[in-house]
Protein backbone atom coordinates (compact mmCIF):
# COMPACT_ATOMS: atom_id res chain seq x y z
CA UNK A 1 0.00 0.00 0.00
CA UNK A 2 1.29 3.44 -0.95
CA UNK A 3 0.24 5.41 2.13
CA UNK A 4 1.20 8.74 0.63
CA UNK A 5 -0.97 8.14 -2.43
CA UNK A 6 -3.84 6.81 -0.29
CA UNK A 7 -3.70 9.88 1.94
CA UNK A 8 -3.66 12.28 -0.99
CA UNK A 9 -6.61 10.56 -2.66
CA UNK A 10 -8.69 10.55 0.54
CA UNK A 11 -7.89 14.21 1.19
CA UNK A 12 -9.11 14.93 -2.32
CA UNK A 13 -12.46 13.34 -1.49
CA UNK A 14 -12.85 15.11 1.87
CA UNK A 15 -11.39 18.15 3.59
CA UNK A 16 -7.67 17.61 4.30
CA UNK A 17 -8.24 17.93 8.05
CA UNK A 18 -10.77 15.09 7.87
CA UNK A 19 -8.00 12.58 7.07
CA UNK A 20 -5.62 11.60 9.89
CA UNK A 21 -2.36 9.68 9.44
CA UNK A 22 -0.04 10.91 12.22
CA UNK A 23 0.50 8.26 14.89
CA UNK A 24 -0.46 10.59 17.73
CA UNK A 25 -3.73 11.42 15.95
CA UNK A 26 -4.58 7.76 15.32
CA UNK A 27 -3.96 6.54 18.88
CA UNK A 28 -7.48 6.97 20.25
CA UNK A 29 -9.02 5.40 17.13
CA UNK A 30 -6.65 2.42 17.26
CA UNK A 31 -7.27 1.56 20.92
CA UNK A 32 -10.45 -0.44 21.60
CA UNK A 33 -12.27 -0.32 24.93
CA UNK A 34 -10.97 -3.85 25.59
CA UNK A 35 -8.19 -5.97 24.01
CA UNK A 36 -5.06 -4.93 22.17
CA UNK A 37 -4.80 -1.84 19.97
CA UNK A 38 -4.81 -2.14 16.19
CA UNK A 39 -2.89 -0.09 13.65
CA UNK A 40 -4.84 1.86 11.04
CA UNK A 41 -3.27 3.17 7.83
CA UNK A 42 -5.46 6.26 8.21
CA UNK A 43 -8.63 7.54 9.84
CA UNK A 44 -11.23 9.36 7.76
CA UNK A 45 -13.94 11.48 9.39
CA UNK A 46 -16.56 12.47 6.81
CA UNK A 47 -18.99 15.22 7.78
CA UNK A 48 -21.77 14.16 5.37
CA UNK A 49 -23.38 11.06 3.95
CA UNK A 50 -22.01 12.07 0.56
CA UNK A 51 -18.52 12.01 2.06
CA UNK A 52 -19.09 8.49 3.40
CA UNK A 53 -20.31 7.43 -0.03
CA UNK A 54 -17.22 8.84 -1.79
CA UNK A 55 -14.82 7.17 0.64
CA UNK A 56 -16.68 3.86 0.38
CA UNK A 57 -16.64 3.86 -3.42
CA UNK A 58 -12.96 4.73 -3.53
CA UNK A 59 -11.88 2.07 -1.00
CA UNK A 60 -13.99 -0.70 -2.53
CA UNK A 61 -12.64 0.12 -6.01
CA UNK A 62 -9.04 -0.11 -4.77
CA UNK A 63 -9.37 -3.04 -2.41
CA UNK A 64 -8.78 -1.03 0.76
CA UNK A 65 -10.53 -2.52 3.82
CA UNK A 66 -12.73 0.00 5.66
CA UNK A 67 -13.61 -0.43 9.35
CA UNK A 68 -16.61 1.66 10.49
CA UNK A 69 -16.28 3.18 13.96
CA UNK A 70 -18.77 5.05 16.12
CA UNK A 71 -17.75 6.03 19.65
CA UNK A 72 -15.38 3.03 19.88
CA UNK A 73 -17.05 1.81 23.08
CA UNK A 74 -17.55 -1.79 21.93
CA UNK A 75 -16.05 -4.67 23.91
CA UNK A 76 -15.19 -7.22 21.19
CA UNK A 77 -12.68 -5.25 19.07
CA UNK A 78 -15.22 -4.76 16.31
CA UNK A 79 -14.57 -1.11 15.49
CA UNK A 80 -10.79 -0.87 15.27
CA UNK A 81 -8.32 -1.82 12.55
CA UNK A 82 -6.26 -4.99 12.83
CA UNK A 83 -2.49 -4.90 13.26
CA UNK A 84 -1.61 -4.98 9.57
CA UNK A 85 -1.46 -1.21 9.06
CA UNK A 86 -3.44 -1.58 5.81
CA UNK A 87 -7.00 -0.85 6.95
CA UNK A 88 -8.72 2.53 7.06
CA UNK A 89 -10.94 3.45 9.99
CA UNK A 90 -14.12 5.22 8.88
CA UNK A 91 -15.08 7.33 11.89
CA UNK A 92 -18.72 8.42 11.91
CA UNK A 93 -18.30 10.77 14.88
CA UNK A 94 -18.94 13.87 12.74
CA UNK A 95 -22.26 12.65 11.31
CA UNK A 96 -24.25 14.51 13.94
CA UNK A 97 -27.05 15.76 11.71
CA UNK A 98 -29.91 15.40 11.53
CA UNK A 99 -31.19 15.36 15.09
CA UNK A 100 -34.94 15.72 14.62
CA UNK A 101 -37.51 14.88 17.29
CA UNK A 102 -41.11 14.18 16.32
CA UNK A 103 -43.08 14.20 19.62
CA UNK A 104 -46.43 13.40 17.99
CA UNK A 105 -45.09 10.18 16.48
CA UNK A 106 -42.68 9.48 19.34
CA UNK A 107 -39.77 9.14 16.93
CA UNK A 108 -36.36 10.72 16.40
CA UNK A 109 -34.18 10.80 13.28
CA UNK A 110 -30.47 11.19 13.96
CA UNK A 111 -27.12 11.05 12.23
CA UNK A 112 -25.10 7.95 13.02
CA UNK A 113 -22.59 10.00 15.02
CA UNK A 114 -25.14 11.36 17.48
CA UNK A 115 -24.44 10.03 20.96
CA UNK A 116 -27.06 8.44 23.18
CA UNK A 117 -26.62 11.20 25.76
CA UNK A 118 -27.16 13.93 23.13
CA UNK A 119 -30.32 12.27 21.87
CA UNK A 120 -31.76 11.92 25.37
CA UNK A 121 -30.89 15.53 26.12
CA UNK A 122 -32.83 16.61 23.01
CA UNK A 123 -35.75 14.37 23.99
CA UNK A 124 -35.97 15.56 27.60
CA UNK A 125 -38.00 18.76 26.95
CA UNK A 126 -40.62 16.58 25.28
CA UNK A 127 -40.82 14.17 28.20
CA UNK A 128 -39.33 11.37 26.08
CA UNK A 129 -36.22 9.17 26.11
CA UNK A 130 -34.58 6.22 24.38
CA UNK A 131 -34.69 3.66 27.21
CA UNK A 132 -31.54 1.69 26.47
CA UNK A 133 -29.36 1.98 29.55
CA UNK A 134 -25.64 1.38 29.02
CA UNK A 135 -22.49 1.95 30.99
CA UNK A 136 -20.94 3.77 28.02
CA UNK A 137 -22.13 6.63 25.79
CA UNK A 138 -22.22 5.10 22.29
CA UNK A 139 -23.35 6.58 19.01
CA UNK A 140 -26.76 5.69 17.59
CA UNK A 141 -25.19 4.21 14.47
CA UNK A 142 -23.02 1.91 16.54
CA UNK A 143 -25.97 0.96 18.73
CA UNK A 144 -27.96 -0.10 15.66
CA UNK A 145 -25.01 -1.91 14.05
CA UNK A 146 -24.41 -3.98 17.20
CA UNK A 147 -28.03 -4.22 18.40
CA UNK A 148 -27.26 -3.05 21.93
CA UNK A 149 -29.44 -4.19 24.82
CA UNK A 150 -28.60 -2.92 28.28
CA UNK A 151 -29.97 -3.03 31.80
CA UNK A 152 -33.62 -2.28 30.94
CA UNK A 153 -33.99 -4.90 28.20
CA UNK A 154 -36.54 -6.80 30.28
CA UNK A 155 -39.00 -3.91 29.91
CA UNK A 156 -38.07 -2.15 26.67
CA UNK A 157 -36.11 -4.62 24.55
CA UNK A 158 -33.01 -3.93 22.45
CA UNK A 159 -32.21 -1.60 19.55
CA UNK A 160 -33.85 -3.95 17.06
CA UNK A 161 -37.13 -3.25 18.85
CA UNK A 162 -36.63 0.51 18.43
CA UNK A 163 -35.18 1.00 14.93
CA UNK A 164 -37.89 2.21 12.55
CA UNK A 165 -35.65 3.29 9.69
CA UNK A 166 -32.07 3.37 8.47
CA UNK A 167 -29.98 5.12 5.87
CA UNK A 168 -27.10 2.90 4.76
CA UNK A 169 -24.09 3.26 2.46
CA UNK A 170 -23.38 -0.04 0.72
CA UNK A 171 -19.87 -1.45 0.12
CA UNK A 172 -19.92 -1.13 -3.65
CA UNK A 173 -17.99 0.91 -6.20
CA UNK A 174 -20.70 3.56 -6.25
CA UNK A 175 -21.00 3.87 -2.49
CA UNK A 176 -24.74 3.45 -3.02
CA UNK A 177 -26.97 5.18 -0.46
CA UNK A 178 -30.11 3.22 0.49
CA UNK A 179 -33.11 4.23 2.60
CA UNK A 180 -34.61 1.29 4.48
CA UNK A 181 -38.14 1.92 5.75
CA UNK A 182 -38.67 4.89 8.01
CA UNK A 183 -41.15 6.30 10.47
CA UNK A 184 -43.79 3.58 10.20
CA UNK A 185 -44.41 1.15 13.00
CA UNK A 186 -46.45 -1.04 10.67
CA UNK A 187 -45.27 -1.72 7.12
CA UNK A 188 -45.78 -5.24 5.83
CA UNK A 189 -45.03 -4.57 2.17
CA UNK A 190 -42.16 -6.97 1.71
CA UNK A 191 -38.87 -8.07 3.21
CA UNK A 192 -37.76 -5.81 6.04
CA UNK A 193 -34.16 -5.39 4.91
CA UNK A 194 -33.52 -2.83 7.64
CA UNK A 195 -33.48 -5.62 10.22
CA UNK A 196 -30.61 -7.34 8.40
CA UNK A 197 -28.41 -4.33 9.13
CA UNK A 198 -29.37 -4.12 12.80
CA UNK A 199 -26.83 -6.33 14.54
CA UNK A 200 -24.76 -6.92 11.39
CA UNK A 201 -21.70 -5.30 13.06
CA UNK A 202 -21.00 -3.24 9.94
CA UNK A 203 -20.45 -6.22 7.64
CA UNK A 204 -23.30 -5.37 5.23
CA UNK A 205 -22.83 -1.61 5.01
CA UNK A 206 -22.30 1.59 6.96
CA UNK A 207 -25.29 3.00 8.84
CA UNK A 208 -25.34 6.78 8.38
CA UNK A 209 -28.77 7.75 9.79
CA UNK A 210 -31.10 6.05 12.25
CA UNK A 211 -34.77 6.61 13.01
CA UNK A 212 -35.86 5.28 16.39
CA UNK A 213 -39.02 4.94 18.39
CA UNK A 214 -38.77 6.69 21.76
CA UNK A 215 -40.80 6.40 24.93
CA UNK A 216 -42.43 8.60 27.58
CA UNK A 217 -39.93 9.36 30.32
CA UNK A 218 -40.81 7.75 33.67
CA UNK A 219 -42.49 10.06 36.15
CA UNK A 220 -42.14 7.61 39.03
CA UNK A 221 -39.28 5.23 39.77
CA UNK A 222 -38.59 2.98 42.72
CA UNK A 223 -35.75 0.54 43.38
CA UNK A 224 -34.72 -2.07 45.89
CA UNK A 225 -31.57 -3.99 46.67
CA UNK A 226 -32.27 -7.52 47.87
CA UNK A 227 -29.71 -9.69 49.64
CA UNK A 228 -30.15 -13.39 48.90
CA UNK A 229 -28.66 -16.31 50.78
CA UNK A 230 -28.30 -18.28 47.55
CA UNK A 231 -28.01 -17.20 43.88
CA UNK A 232 -30.53 -19.92 42.98
CA UNK A 233 -33.21 -17.85 44.75
CA UNK A 234 -32.95 -15.11 42.09
CA UNK A 235 -35.09 -16.92 39.49
CA UNK A 236 -38.09 -17.56 41.80
CA UNK A 237 -37.85 -13.92 42.90
CA UNK A 238 -37.86 -12.79 39.25
CA UNK A 239 -40.95 -14.86 38.51
CA UNK A 240 -42.68 -13.43 41.58
CA UNK A 241 -41.81 -9.85 40.54
CA UNK A 242 -43.10 -10.41 37.01
CA UNK A 243 -46.41 -11.73 38.33
CA UNK A 244 -46.94 -9.04 40.95
CA UNK A 245 -45.36 -5.97 39.32
CA UNK A 246 -46.30 -6.72 35.71
CA UNK A 247 -45.39 -3.98 33.27
CA UNK A 248 -43.95 -1.85 36.08
CA UNK A 249 -40.85 -4.07 36.25
CA UNK A 250 -38.07 -2.20 34.45
CA UNK A 251 -34.86 -3.94 35.53
CA UNK A 252 -33.73 -7.05 37.37
CA UNK A 253 -29.96 -7.09 37.82
CA UNK A 254 -27.90 -9.72 39.61
CA UNK A 255 -24.58 -9.23 41.41
CA UNK A 256 -22.39 -11.91 42.94
CA UNK A 257 -20.67 -11.30 46.26
CA UNK A 258 -17.28 -10.88 44.58
CA UNK A 259 -18.61 -8.34 42.05
CA UNK A 260 -20.48 -6.43 44.77
CA UNK A 261 -17.37 -6.29 46.96
CA UNK A 262 -15.17 -5.11 44.08
CA UNK A 263 -17.52 -2.18 43.42
CA UNK A 264 -17.46 -1.09 47.06
CA UNK A 265 -13.68 -1.46 47.35
CA UNK A 266 -13.03 0.63 44.25
CA UNK A 267 -15.51 3.43 45.06
CA UNK A 268 -15.21 4.26 48.77
CA UNK A 269 -17.93 6.92 48.42
CA UNK A 270 -20.46 4.13 47.89
CA UNK A 271 -22.31 3.08 51.03
CA UNK A 272 -22.60 -0.61 51.81
CA UNK A 273 -26.31 -0.95 52.56
CA UNK A 274 -25.93 -4.30 54.29
CA UNK A 275 -24.33 -4.23 57.76
CA UNK A 276 -23.16 -7.81 57.43
CA UNK A 277 -21.09 -7.04 54.35
CA UNK A 278 -21.76 -8.03 50.73
CA UNK A 279 -24.30 -10.87 50.62
CA UNK A 280 -23.78 -14.18 48.74
CA UNK A 281 -25.88 -12.70 45.95
CA UNK A 282 -27.70 -9.40 45.48
CA UNK A 283 -30.50 -8.40 43.12
CA UNK A 284 -31.31 -4.85 42.07
CA UNK A 285 -34.99 -4.45 41.17
CA UNK A 286 -36.45 -1.34 39.55
CA UNK A 287 -40.06 -0.38 38.93
CA UNK A 288 -41.05 2.64 36.84
CA UNK A 289 -44.07 4.16 35.19
CA UNK A 290 -44.76 7.16 32.97
CA UNK A 291 -48.05 7.66 34.78
CA UNK A 292 -48.31 10.72 37.01
CA UNK A 293 -49.33 10.04 40.61
CA UNK A 294 -53.11 10.14 40.84
CA UNK A 295 -55.24 10.92 43.86
CA UNK A 296 -55.59 7.79 45.96
CA UNK A 297 -52.67 5.99 44.26
CA UNK A 298 -49.94 4.65 46.50
CA UNK A 299 -46.45 6.00 45.66
CA UNK A 300 -44.43 3.56 43.59
CA UNK A 301 -42.01 3.01 46.45
CA UNK A 302 -44.87 1.79 48.62
CA UNK A 303 -46.04 -0.51 45.81
CA UNK A 304 -42.55 -2.05 45.66
CA UNK A 305 -42.43 -2.40 49.44
CA UNK A 306 -45.79 -4.21 49.45
CA UNK A 307 -44.69 -6.61 46.71
CA UNK A 308 -41.45 -7.44 48.50
CA UNK A 309 -43.26 -7.84 51.83
CA UNK A 310 -45.48 -10.45 50.20
CA UNK A 311 -42.41 -12.18 48.77
CA UNK A 312 -40.71 -12.23 52.16
CA UNK A 313 -43.62 -14.21 53.57
CA UNK A 314 -42.81 -17.03 51.15
CA UNK A 315 -39.04 -16.61 50.77
CA UNK A 316 -38.15 -18.42 54.01
CA UNK A 317 -34.37 -18.77 54.26
CA UNK A 318 -33.69 -17.30 50.80
CA UNK A 319 -33.95 -13.69 51.98
CA UNK A 320 -31.27 -12.03 54.10
CA UNK A 321 -32.22 -8.37 53.80
CA UNK A 322 -34.24 -5.96 51.66
CA UNK A 323 -33.54 -2.26 51.15
CA UNK A 324 -36.04 -0.08 49.27
CA UNK A 325 -34.51 3.30 48.54
CA UNK A 326 -33.69 6.01 46.06
CA UNK A 327 -32.68 4.43 42.72
CA UNK A 328 -29.51 6.48 42.11
CA UNK A 329 -27.32 5.20 44.99
CA UNK A 330 -28.42 1.63 44.36
CA UNK A 331 -27.62 1.83 40.65
CA UNK A 332 -24.29 3.45 41.53
CA UNK A 333 -23.19 0.15 43.09
CA UNK A 334 -24.20 -1.78 39.98
CA UNK A 335 -22.46 0.66 37.64
CA UNK A 336 -19.23 0.62 39.68
CA UNK A 337 -18.65 -3.09 39.20
CA UNK A 338 -16.76 -2.97 35.89
CA UNK A 339 -14.24 -0.40 37.12
CA UNK A 340 -13.94 -2.27 40.41
CA UNK A 341 -13.00 -5.48 38.64
CA UNK A 342 -10.41 -3.72 36.48
CA UNK A 343 -8.80 -2.32 39.62
CA UNK A 344 -8.73 -5.81 41.14
CA UNK A 345 -6.69 -7.61 38.47
CA UNK A 346 -6.77 -8.94 34.92
CA UNK A 347 -10.40 -9.11 33.76
CA UNK A 348 -11.36 -11.94 31.41
CA UNK A 349 -14.82 -10.93 30.27
CA UNK A 350 -17.56 -13.19 28.91
CA UNK A 351 -20.83 -11.80 27.55
CA UNK A 352 -23.06 -14.84 27.84
CA UNK A 353 -26.79 -15.41 27.51
CA UNK A 354 -28.95 -18.38 28.47
CA UNK A 355 -32.50 -19.50 28.83
CA UNK A 356 -33.29 -18.01 32.21
CA UNK A 357 -33.97 -21.39 33.74
CA UNK A 358 -30.45 -22.56 32.82
CA UNK A 359 -28.61 -19.74 34.57
CA UNK A 360 -28.39 -21.32 38.05
CA UNK A 361 -27.22 -24.68 36.71
CA UNK A 362 -24.60 -23.05 34.47
CA UNK A 363 -23.29 -20.98 37.35
CA UNK A 364 -22.99 -24.02 39.63
CA UNK A 365 -21.23 -26.03 36.91
CA UNK A 366 -18.85 -23.15 36.12
CA UNK A 367 -17.96 -22.62 39.77
CA UNK A 368 -17.13 -26.30 40.11
CA UNK A 369 -15.15 -26.68 36.87
CA UNK A 370 -13.21 -23.43 37.08
CA UNK A 371 -12.51 -23.97 40.75
CA UNK A 372 -10.79 -27.23 39.86
CA UNK A 373 -9.04 -26.21 36.65
CA UNK A 374 -8.28 -22.52 37.29
CA UNK A 375 -8.21 -22.06 41.08
CA UNK A 376 -6.36 -18.71 40.93
CA UNK A 377 -9.18 -17.09 38.93
CA UNK A 378 -12.05 -15.47 40.85
CA UNK A 379 -15.58 -15.52 39.41
CA UNK A 380 -17.12 -12.04 39.64
CA UNK A 381 -20.34 -12.42 37.66
CA UNK A 382 -23.13 -9.87 37.34
CA UNK A 383 -25.62 -8.77 34.76
CA UNK A 384 -29.07 -8.64 33.28
CA UNK A 385 -30.41 -11.92 34.60
CA UNK A 386 -33.99 -10.80 33.96
CA UNK A 387 -33.36 -11.45 30.25
CA UNK A 388 -30.95 -14.37 30.68
CA UNK A 389 -27.82 -12.28 30.14
CA UNK A 390 -24.79 -12.49 32.39
CA UNK A 391 -21.42 -10.76 32.30
CA UNK A 392 -19.49 -13.80 33.47
CA UNK A 393 -16.37 -11.82 34.27
CA UNK A 394 -13.35 -13.53 35.78
CA UNK A 395 -10.43 -11.82 37.51
CA UNK A 396 -6.91 -13.22 37.56
CA UNK A 397 -4.23 -11.81 39.86
CA UNK A 398 -1.72 -9.56 38.15
CA UNK A 399 0.36 -9.96 36.03
CA UNK A 400 -2.46 -12.13 34.68
CA UNK A 401 -2.64 -15.36 32.75
CA UNK A 402 -0.29 -16.16 29.87
CA UNK A 403 -1.79 -16.44 26.39
CA UNK A 404 -1.99 -20.22 26.57
CA UNK A 405 -3.79 -20.05 29.91
CA UNK A 406 -6.24 -17.46 28.57
CA UNK A 407 -7.06 -19.61 25.57
CA UNK A 408 -7.62 -22.67 27.74
CA UNK A 409 -9.85 -20.69 30.10
CA UNK A 410 -11.97 -19.27 27.29
CA UNK A 411 -12.33 -22.69 25.70
CA UNK A 412 -13.44 -24.13 29.02
CA UNK A 413 -16.11 -21.45 29.60
CA UNK A 414 -17.46 -21.50 26.04
CA UNK A 415 -17.63 -25.28 25.84
CA UNK A 416 -19.65 -25.24 29.05
CA UNK A 417 -21.87 -22.24 28.21
CA UNK A 418 -22.52 -22.93 24.52
CA UNK A 419 -21.73 -26.61 24.14
CA UNK A 420 -23.40 -27.96 27.27
CA UNK A 421 -26.09 -25.38 28.07
CA UNK A 422 -26.93 -24.09 24.58
CA UNK A 423 -26.20 -20.49 25.50
CA UNK A 424 -24.81 -17.63 23.43
CA UNK A 425 -21.16 -16.60 23.43
CA UNK A 426 -22.23 -13.01 22.68
CA UNK A 427 -25.43 -12.03 24.40
CA UNK A 428 -25.31 -8.33 23.56
CA UNK A 429 -21.79 -7.27 22.53
CA UNK A 430 -22.02 -8.41 18.91
CA UNK A 431 -19.15 -9.78 16.81
CA UNK A 432 -15.62 -8.48 16.50
CA UNK A 433 -12.09 -9.79 16.13
CA UNK A 434 -12.11 -10.84 19.78
CA UNK A 435 -14.82 -13.48 19.39
CA UNK A 436 -14.58 -14.61 15.77
CA UNK A 437 -12.97 -17.86 16.86
CA UNK A 438 -16.11 -18.61 18.87
CA UNK A 439 -18.25 -17.80 15.83
CA UNK A 440 -16.25 -20.32 13.80
CA UNK A 441 -16.49 -22.95 16.51
CA UNK A 442 -20.16 -22.68 17.47
CA UNK A 443 -22.01 -21.52 14.36
CA UNK A 444 -23.24 -24.40 12.13
CA UNK A 445 -21.76 -24.61 8.63
CA UNK A 446 -25.11 -24.00 6.93
CA UNK A 447 -25.77 -20.89 9.01
CA UNK A 448 -22.31 -19.51 8.20
CA UNK A 449 -22.93 -20.23 4.52
CA UNK A 450 -26.26 -18.40 4.61
CA UNK A 451 -24.71 -15.43 6.43
CA UNK A 452 -22.01 -15.22 3.77
CA UNK A 453 -24.68 -15.34 1.07
CA UNK A 454 -26.52 -12.40 2.64
CA UNK A 455 -23.29 -10.40 2.77
CA UNK A 456 -22.63 -11.14 -0.90
CA UNK A 457 -25.99 -9.58 -1.82
CA UNK A 458 -25.03 -6.20 -0.36
CA UNK A 459 -21.24 -6.11 -0.53
CA UNK A 460 -18.75 -6.08 -3.35
CA UNK A 461 -15.93 -6.22 -0.81
CA UNK A 462 -15.67 -7.00 2.92
CA UNK A 463 -15.76 -4.09 5.35
CA UNK A 464 -15.48 -3.96 9.11
CA UNK A 465 -13.94 -6.52 11.44
CA UNK A 466 -16.35 -9.28 10.43
CA UNK A 467 -16.35 -10.95 7.01
CA UNK A 468 -19.13 -13.54 6.94
CA UNK A 469 -18.10 -14.72 3.46
CA UNK A 470 -14.53 -15.30 4.56
CA UNK A 471 -15.61 -16.94 7.81
CA UNK A 472 -17.47 -19.55 5.77
CA UNK A 473 -14.89 -20.08 3.03
CA UNK A 474 -11.97 -20.61 5.40
CA UNK A 475 -13.60 -23.78 6.72
CA UNK A 476 -15.42 -24.87 3.56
Amino acid sequence: MNLERLTADLQGLLEPEDVLTAQEDLASYDAPARYEAGRAAAVVRPRTVDGVSKVMGYCVSRGVRLVPQGANTGLVAGSTADGSGTQVVLSLERLRTPLRVDPANRTARVGAGVRLSALNQALEPHGLFLPIDLGADPTLGGMAATNTGGARFIRYGDMRRHVLGLQVVLPDRQGSVVELKGGLRKDNTGLDLRQLFVGSCGALGVITEVEVEVHPRPRQTAAALIALANPDAALPLLQFMEREAGELLTAFEGMSRAAFAAALAHAPALRNPFPGGPPPYAVLVELSTARSPQGGDAPLGQVLEAILAAWLETAEADAIDVLVGAPEPLWAIRHAISEGLRAKGQVIGFDLAFRRSDLPAFRDAALDRLGRQFPAVEICDFGHIGDGGVHFNLVAPRPGLPDAGLKALRTCVYELAVGQFGGSFSGEHGLGRANLESYRAYTPDLVRELAGGVQNVFSEAPIGAVDFVGLFREQA
